[in-house]
């Protein structure tokens, strides 16, 4: 888990991602420096598992977020069938995930700052 002292490393001034994000099982990039604004909100968020594994029941609760405003601003992301009004998002190339999750009612997107790496 990530401390608050990691998470002012990847943020500017403005709350914004200082990095790009990429995938932390391949080398797809998902969002580009600046892209997404830091929030802290309560989801929790199944464990994340490859394409045909279990255990999608199994839930971890994180509280720090990438907001994504517009979908169109992900520069490669997966999404999945609704659940209770919900999209999960994973890895498009190598479909692991959930790293995050779309608001159906908001139109919004946020992605764990847990499941990504930052470069």
């Amino acid at each position: 888990m990530s401390t608050n002292k990691d998470i002012s490393t990847l943020k500017d001034q403005d709350e914004k991602n200082k990095t790009k994000v990429y995938c932390t099982f391949c080398p797809s990039k998902m969002l580009n420096a600046g892209a997404a604004r830091l929030v802290n909100i309560e989801f929790n968020l199944p464990y994340i598992h490859r394409k045909g594994e279990g255990e999608a029941d199994q839930q971890e609760l994180i509280t720090n977020y990438w907001l994504v405003e517009d979908m169109y601003t992900f520069e490669n992301i997966g999404v999945s069938h609704t659940v209770d009004n919900v999209k999960y998002l994973a890895c498009a190339d190598c479909e692991r995930g959930p790293v995050g999750w779309h608001d159906l009612s908001t139109k919004k997107s946020y992605i764990a700052l847990s499941r990504v790496k930052h470069e």
